[in-house]
C-alpha cells in the first residue's frame, strides 16, 4: 500500500528554483522537496500549487476530513479558526540560531517539542542557556543596584527599532561587558560596605569614648564605697550597692586616684532592645559582683549590611578579677554588643577622640568618592539595562526553542516542526531566505508542509476591537481546531444582553464618555500601571463602549434617563382635563407612541405592573431567539465537518423539540400582543398556565387564545414526545448498525500499538544533496467501537438538552429582574437625594442642591454604573456561557501559542 506525502511547494517551472523527487524504500512514500528561492527571483516564486492540482493529486491519508475542507473558508474571519499547516524545517547548523530569531520576530509558528522523552538537563543547548542565565542574573543584579540607589532604569520607548535580535559576537560582547561590569560594582559594593563598617565602629567608639568620661567621674566619686577585701568572690563590689543603685552615685570626691582602684572594666556599645536581657543575665551569672552603668545613644545607628536604624546604647561594667571580666565579655558578644578598648587615661582619652574624628573625615571622604563612582557606573548601566534585558531575554528564549529540535550529526542539521497560519507561509519562506541570503551560505534552509492526523491548534487573528471579547470566550474554554467561534457573535449579543439588564440612556452615556475616554488616549495610557482593576478596565474598553451604546438604546426603548421619562414626541394616551387633587384618573388611549415606552406610564399606579409583564415577556422572547440562533450553529459545525449523522439525530430533533415548546411559547405571546383585548367579549388567558395544562391535560383548553388551539398543542406535544427517543436511539443504533456491517464485510483495524511512533527517513539518500529529511508521524490506533459509551454520552446529552430547556428559558428571566432592580434603584437614589434637594427654595435649597447632586452623581457612578455595571457583565457573561453555548460550543481546542519575542518582551516583567 504505497502513501503519499504531499508537500506544499514552489512550481516547477519557476526560475531559480530546484526540485528532486524521490521514494523512501520500503515504504513507498514520495515526496517533492525544493530549496527556497533567492533573492533574485521574481514575486511569483513563492506562490503554492494552484488549487486545480491540489485537487488532481493523489489522496492524502494523513489529512484529516476537518483540514481537508478548511480551504472552502476564507482566512481572514473570525468565524471559524484560521487553517492552521504543520510545517517541518531542516536548517544548517550555522544558520539554526539567526534563523530561529528570525521566526521569533516573525512570531508565526509554535514549534512542537520533537525531544519530549530527553531530560532538560540532557539537550543540546544547555551549556548556552546556562550562560545566558548568568548574564540574566547579573542584569537582575544591576536592576537591584540601581533600585537601592534611587537611580531610574531608563525605559524604551514604544516603536523604537530594539526588536532585532544580536549576533552570537554581540551576544559575546554584552556578556563579557556586563562581567566587567558586575565586577566592578562588586568592588565598589565590598569596599563601600568596609568603608561604612569602619564608619560604624568609629562613630560607636566616639560615643563610648565620651559617655565613658561621665562613667569613670562616677567611679572616682564612689571610691570610698569599694570593699576594701577581695578574699570573700561573693562579696559585692560596692558596700552601698543598694544605696548607689537608687542614687546616682556621684560623690563630691574628684581627687581620688585611679591607681587605687583595684577593678578592671570592660565598655561596648549593645542594642538598646537587648539590655534589660543584657542587665538580667549579668546579675543573675556574676551574682551582683559588678557595677553597671548605660546611657543612650540619641541618634540611631544605621547597620551597613541590612541597612537598618538600630538604636543602641553605650555601656560600662566595672568588676575585679580577669574571670570576672572574660564572662563579662562573652556574655557581651553573645549579645551582639560591640566592645571597644577605652583608655584609663583622661589625657589619652581626648586624643583618642580626636584621632577618631580624624578618621572619620577621611572616611567620609572616601565614601564620598567610592559613592560617586558607583553612581556613574550604574547611571552608565541604568541607560542601556532595559535593552539588555530585551536581548538576554529573546538570546534565552532563542535556546529554548533550539532545544525542541531533532538534530542530525551526520549532516549537522537541526530538524524542527511546528505550526502555522496557512496565510503565514508566504512570511515564513521570505523571512527564511533573507536569513540565507544574509548568512550567504550555500545549502539552503527547507521548509516542508505536512499533512497530519493530529489537531492543530486554533488561531483566531484578532484586533485591538476583537481582542476582548475573543478573551471571553477563551476564558470559557479554546474552541475546538475550525469550530464555529462563539467570539463573533457575543461582540452584539454581550452588550445587548447586558443593555437589557442595565438599560438607562443617562447611565448607558456615562459608561460610553468613560470608554471613549479610555480609547482616545489609549497610546499614552498604555505606558502607565495604575494597578490590576485599571488595566483590566484598559483592556476591555472597547467592551465597554458597546455596553455603554447599546445602553442608551435600551434607555431610549424603555424611556429612561436616570429614572426620568422624556417626552421626545407626543404621546400616546390622554389625560382628562378635569379632576380634583386626591381623585384617581384614568387615562384613555389616542395613539402610539412612535420609538420605545410611552412616557405616560412613568409615575402611574399601574406602571410597574405594566413594566414588569412587558420585560419578562421580553426576556422569554429574546432567551429562545438566541438560544434558537445558538442551536442553528450547531448546523453549520457538523455541515462544514462533513458529520451528516449529527444533523440528522442532533440538530433536527433539538430544533424541534425546543420549538414545539418554548417556540410555540413565544409565537402566543407575540399574538397576545398584537389582539385588542378590549374589543372582545373574553379576558386574556394567561400563558404560563396555559403551558403548564399543555402538558398535564393534552387537548383541554379552558381559556382559549385562538381557534384550534387544542389541537395545535397536541400535535405540538406529540412532536416534542417524539424528538425524546429520536434524540435519544438514532445516532447510537446507526453507530451500532455501521459498525456491524463494517465488521460484516472483514474490515478490522491494524494491531498497532496506540501512540507508537513511525518515523520515515531517507537519510541513505547520499547522492541527493538535500537528503536528510525525516518525517515523524504519530500513528494511532483506530478506538473500538463500545456501544455502551456511545449510548451512556447520548443519554447524557439527552437529558441535559431537555431539561435545559426548561431550566435555560427560566434563566432568561435574570434579563427582566436585574432591568427591574436597576430601575428601581435608579429611581430610589433620585427621590432620596435630588428629589428632595429639588422640593426645597431660597439659599437653602442651593446649598442642598449642591450636595445632593454630588452625592447623588457619586452615588450614581458608584453604585449604579460600576457596581451595577458589573453584576449585569456577569449575568450576560453566565448567559452567553452556560445557556448559549452549550448548544453548540465544544471547546475542546488548544490555543495557538507561536514563538515570538513581542510576547516574550512584553511579559519580561511578569
Amino acid at each position: 500500500m504505497n502513501r503519499r506525502l504531499e508537500c506544499e511547494a514552489l512550481p516547477a517551472n519557476c526560475p531559480g528554483s530546484r526540485r528532486r523527487r524521490y521514494t523512501w524504500p520500503g515504504h513507498g512514500l514520495t515526496s517533492s522537496r525544493y530549496r527556497l528561492a533567492s533573492a533574485r527571483d521574481p514575486p511569483h516564486v513563492t506562490r503554492r500549487l494552484p488549487a486545480q492540482a491540489l485537487r488532481n493529486s493523489p489522496p492524502k491519508p494523513f489529512q484529516s476530513h476537518r483540514e481537508a475542507s478548511s480551504s472552502k473558508m476564507p482566512h481572514r474571519t473570525l468565524f471559524r479558526s484560521e487553517p492552521v499547516s504543520l510545517v517541518q524545517l531542516y536548517l544548517p547548523s550555522e544558520l539554526s540560531r539567526p534563523a530561529v530569531s528570525a521566526l521569533g520576530e516573525l512570531g508565526t509558528i509554535q514549534f512542537r517539542d520533537l525531544n519530549s522523552e530527553v531530560s532538560a538537563f540532557q539537550r543540546s543547548f544547555v551549556k548556552e542557556i546556562r550562560n545566558v542565565d548568568e548574564m540574566e542574573r547579573q542584569l537582575r543584579y544591576f536592576g537591584a543596584q540601581c533600585e537601592k540607589y534611587g537611580i531610574q532604569v531608563k525605559a524604551v520607548p514604544q516603536g523604537a527599532v530594539n526588536t532585532r535580535a544580536p549576533s552570537s559576537n554581540e551576544i559575546d560582547q554584552l556578556s563579557e561587558k556586563t562581567s566587567q561590569y558586575e565586577q566592578r560594582l562588586k568592588h565598589l559594593n565590598e569596599s563601600t560596605e568596609t568603608l561604612e563598617k569602619r564608619y560604624v565602629e568609629l562613630v560607636e567608639l566616639r560615643h563610648v569614648l565620651r559617655e565613658t568620661g561621665v562613667f569613670f567621674d562616677r567611679a572616682h566619686g564612689q571610691q570610698d564605697q569599694i570593699r576594701s577585701s577581695t578574699d570573700v568572690d561573693t562579696a559585692p563590689l560596692l558596700d552601698n550597692a543598694a544605696d548607689i543603685e537608687q542614687g546616682d552615685g556621684v560623690g563630691d570626691g574628684q581627687q581620688n586616684q585611679r591607681s587605687a582602684m583595684t577593678i578592671g572594666f570592660v565598655t561596648g556599645v549593645i542594642p538598646r532592645t537587648r539590655v534589660n536581657a543584657f542587665e538580667r543575665i549579668l546579675w543573675r551569672t556574676l551574682r551582683g559582683n559588678l557595677y553597671m552603668n548605660q546611657s543612650e545613644i540619641e541618634e540611631p545607628i544605621v547597620d551597613p549590611t541590612t541597612e537598618e536604624q538600630i538604636e543602641k546604647n553605650v555601656f560600662i561594667i566595672f568588676a575585679h578579677g580577669p574571670q570576672i571580666l572574660s564572662k563579662i565579655r562573652k556574655i557581651s558578644e553573645a549579645l551582639g554588643a560591640d566592645l571597644y578598648e577605652v583608655d584609663e587615661d583622661p589625657q589619652e582619652r581626648r586624643r583618642q577622640v580626636e584621632e577618631v574624628n580624624t578618621r572619620l573625615d577621611d572616611i567620609n571622604a572616601v565614601l564620598s568618592n567610592t559613592r560617586n563612582t558607583m553612581y556613574a557606573e550604574l547611571r552608565m548601566i541604568a541607560e542601556t539595562l532595559t535593552s539588555w534585558l530585551t536581548i538576554v531575554k529573546k538570546e534565552k528564549a532563542i535556546y529554548h526553542t533550539l532545544n525542541l529540535f531533532n538534530y542530525d550529526q551526520n549532516r549537522k542539521t537541526l530538524i524542527a516542526e511546528g505550526w502555522c497560519p496557512t496565510e503565514n507561509l508566504g512570511l515564513v519562506q521570505n523571512a527564511l531566505r533573507d536569513v540565507t541570503d544574509h548568512a550567504g551560505s550555500q545549502v539552503p534552509i527547507i521548509l516542508n508542509t505536512l499533512h497530519t492526523t493530529k489537531t492543530p491548534p486554533t488561531f483566531h487573528r484578532t484586533n485591538k476591537f476583537t481582542s476582548g471579547f475573543q478573551s471571553i470566550i477563551d476564558s470559557y474554554g479554546i474552541a475546538t481546531y475550525r469550530e464555529v467561534n462563539p467570539g463573533l457573535i457575543a461582540i452584539v449579543t454581550f452588550p445587548f444582553l447586558f443593555a437589557i439588564m442595565f438599560g438607562d440612556l443617562g447611565h448607558g452615556l456615562i459608561m460610553f464618555t468613560a470608554a471613549f475616554v479610555l480609547i482616545w488616549y489609549e497610546k499614552s495610557l498604555a505606558r502607565v500601571d495604575y494597578g490590576e482593576i485599571f488595566g483590566m478596565a484598559y483592556y476591555g474598553r472597547y467592551i465597554i463602549l458597546l455596553m455603554g451604546a447599546f445602553s442608551m438604546y435600551t434607555g431610549l426603548i424603555y424611556n429612561d434617563l436616570f429614572s426620568k421619562s422624556m417626552l421626545i414626541w407626543k404621546s400616546g394616551w390622554r389625560w382628562p382635563e378635569h379632576f380634583e387633587v386626591g381623585d384617581v384618573v384614568s387615562a384613555h388611549q389616542v395613539g402610539v407612541y412612535p420609538v420605545g415606552l410611552d412616557p405616560a406610564w412613568h409615575g402611574t399606579d399601574n406602571a410597574l405592573l405594566f413594566t414588569n409583564s412587558y420585560k419578562m415577556k421580553m426576556s422569554v422572547i429574546l432567551g429562545v431567539i438566541h438560544m434558537t440562533f445558538s442551536l442553528c450553529l450547531s448546523f453549520f459545525n457538523h455541515r462544514f465537518f462533513k458529520s451528516p449523522l449529527d444533523i440528522w439525530a442532533n440538530f433536527i430533533p433539538s430544533m424541534l423539540f425546543l420549538q414545539s415548546i418554548f417556540g410555540y411559547l413565544v409565537i402566543t405571546i407575540i399574538y397576545k400582543w398584537c389582539v385588542d383585548w378590549s374589543t372582545t367579549d373574553w379576558a386574556p388567558p394567561g400563558l404560563l398556565n396555559m403551558l403548564i395544562y399543555m402538558f398535564l391535560s393534552p387537548g383541554t383548553v379552558d381559556e382559549p387564545l385562538y381557534r384550534g388551539q387544542a389541537t395545535v398543542q397536541k400535535i405540538l406535544l406529540m412532536i416534542a414526545l417524539i424528538c425524546v427517543p429520536w434524540l435519544l436511539f438514532l445516532k447510537p443504533m446507526y453507530l451500532r448498525w455501521e459498525h456491524n456491517r463494517a465488521r460484516a464485510a472483514g474490515y478490522q483495524g491494524l494491531p498497532t500499538t496506540h501512540g507508537s511512533q513511525q518515523r520515515v527517513s531517507a537519510a541513505d539518500d547520499d547522492d541527493d544533496e538535500l537528503a536528510g529529511a525525516v518525517i515523524s508521524e504519530e500513528m494511532h490506533e483506530e478506538e473500538e467501537f463500545e456501544f455502551g459509551e456511545v449510548m451512556i454520552h447520548q443519554v447524557i446529552h439527552t437529558i441535559e438538552f431537555c431539561l435545559g430547556c426548561v431550566s435555560h428559558t427560566a434563566s432568561y428571566l435574570r434579563l427582566w429582574a436585574l432591568s427591574l432592580a436597576h430601575n428601581q434603584l435608579s429611581v430610589v437614589l433620585w427621590d432620596m437625594s435630588l428629589g428632595n434637594a429639588l422640593s426645597m427654595s431660597g439659599v437653602t435649597g442651593v446649598i442642598a442642591l449642591v450636595v445632593m447632586f454630588t452625592m447623588w452623581f457619586v452615588l450614581t457612578v458608584a453604585v449604579l454604573v460600576v457596581m451595577e455595571g458589573t453584576s449585569a457583565m456577569l449575568h450576560s457573561l453566565r448567559l452567553h456561557w452556560v445557556e448559549a453555548m452549550s448548544k453548540h460550543f465544544e471547546g475542546n481546542g488548544y490555543a495557538f501559542t507561536p514563538f515570538s519575542f513581542e510576547a516574550i518582551v512584553d511579559n519580561r516583567e511578569a
